[in-house]
């Protein structure tokens, strides 16, 4: 990725940029930071991953998306300097998401963004975005996921996650397991960067903790560590206490608690696709039926079994009946290995089903009755399916072009 960056003059250096982490909430973070600069007046640039419906999604300058006329473009452009730095060797060649991200560093310096709100794709250390040289790096969480890629503990992960931090830097962290958070602090000494933490400044009480457009207790959590990354930035930037507040309410994040209503019923979309994210799912279907009175209708499809597993044990404490789908990717999990993982006290009604089955049209949904709530939630790529579905005006879905 250096050599790539080289090669087409840096562009990842023309922006000042916010470096974002974490198991679980970068997105939403990013997203509450964009709101908020953009609240103040600046030009935003933001880089996510993975898309949900169109692959442009990934590369926004004030919330517009990459259009499929600038990434023919930026392709065409980036083929010959890929060539050029691997020297031939297909094992050298950038990847997809190494194209992804180039095209992201020269977007936001040409449409010359204020500020560029950059997300990791995995990990930290070795993730192409770990070119930048960021204003702040935030951690926002830490949990057991990609096990296979960036390690089998909390520890290890923390220390992959904690290679974004750079010399001198502040780095902002969330409400992180003790054991993660010794890690990044033990980094954080290592580069003389100075640690701003959420638990420091808001304490333990949800009570005290800020509010944004999301729902639920995380989201607070999430809100807390984009509030301190805003402090961050000196007086210029005009970043006041009401900017902070009233991007927070500003800000939009598809898929994370999102309620819709559709064929008369109540939808809500969230992913929440590893274990951390499936506890933080547990909190909200029991507040769900506290306010409904009911159990919920649960429509779900996830990635290998290690995410699968506290998933379904979760669900099936909450949900009235579930229905599994697959989503259309290789790694997706199949009937038979969820139909394993449902625990045997569930006594709900399970059932094998379909995106296109349950969301045969814009304004049907075939689970359910009219009274119920239906949930549908885990894999983020299950989650840019329903999407396409409900909301067409989005365009054909991309889901081929996905990196992992």
């Amino acid at each position: 990725m250096r050599l790539l960056v080289a090669g087409i003059g840096h562009p990842e250096l023309a922006t000042p940029v916010i470096h974002l982490a974490g198991t679980n909430g970068k997105g939403s973070v990013a997203a509450m930071l964009e709101a908020i600069f953009s609240t103040a007046g600046w030009r935003t640039g933001l880089y996510t991953s993975p898309h949900l419906v169109k692959l442009g999604e990934r590369v926004q300058v004030a919330r517009e998306i990459l259009s499929e006329v600038e990434i023919v473009a930026f392709t065409q452009e980036l083929l010959p300097v890929a060539e050029a730095v691997s020297h031939g060797s297909p094992d050298d060649h950038p990847s997809f998401f190494e194209f992804m991200t180039a095209m992201a560093f020269l977007q936001f310096a040409r449409k010359r963004c204020d500020i560029a709100i950059i997300e990791t794709g995995l990990g930290g250390r070795l993730d192409a975005t770990n070119v930048v040289d960021p204003e702040v790096a935030v951690i926002t969480s830490i949990g057991l996921d990609h096990c296979d890629m960036l390690g089998d503990t909390i520890a290890q992960i923390a220390a992959e996650k904690a290679g974004i931090i750079k010399p001198g830097k502040p780095v902002v962290i969330g409400r992180l397991p003790a054991e993660a958070e010794a890690v990044i602090r033990r980094v954080a000494a290592e580069q003389g960067a100075p640690v701003i933490s959420v638990r420091d400044v808001f304490g333990e009480a949800i009570e005290g903790y800020p509010t944004a457009a999301f729902e639920g207790d995380y989201q607070r959590w999430n809100a807390a560590t984009a509030v301190l990354v805003a402090r961050c930035f000196d007086t210029r930037w005009k970043l006041t206490e009401d900017v902070i507040k009233r991007g927070l309410h500003a800000a939009r994040w598809p898929g994370r608690w999102q309620r819709a209503k559709i064929g008369g019923r109540d939808l809500i979309l969230d992913a929440s696709h590893n274990p951390e994210g499936a506890g933080v799912l547990e909190n909200q279907l029991r507040a769900l039926v506290v306010e409904t009175g009911r159990k919920p209708v649960v429509v779900t499809g996830v990635l290998g079994a290690a995410r699968a597993r506290p998933l379904l044990e979760t669900i099936s404490r909450c949900a009235a009946e579930i229905h599994l789908v697959m989503p259309q990717q290789s790694r997706a999990s199949g009937f038979e290995e969820l139909e394993a993982l449902i625990p045997k006290t569930f006594t709900g009604r399970v059932s094998r089903a379909t995106v296109a089955g349950v969301f045969p049209d814009a304004q049907t949904c075939t689970v359910g009755g009219p009274d119920d709530t239906v949930v549908v939630t885990g894999s983020i790529y299950l989650l840019g399916e329903v999407m396409a579905r409900i909301q067409p005006e989005r365009g054909a879905i991309e889901n081929r072009l996905q990196d992992f």
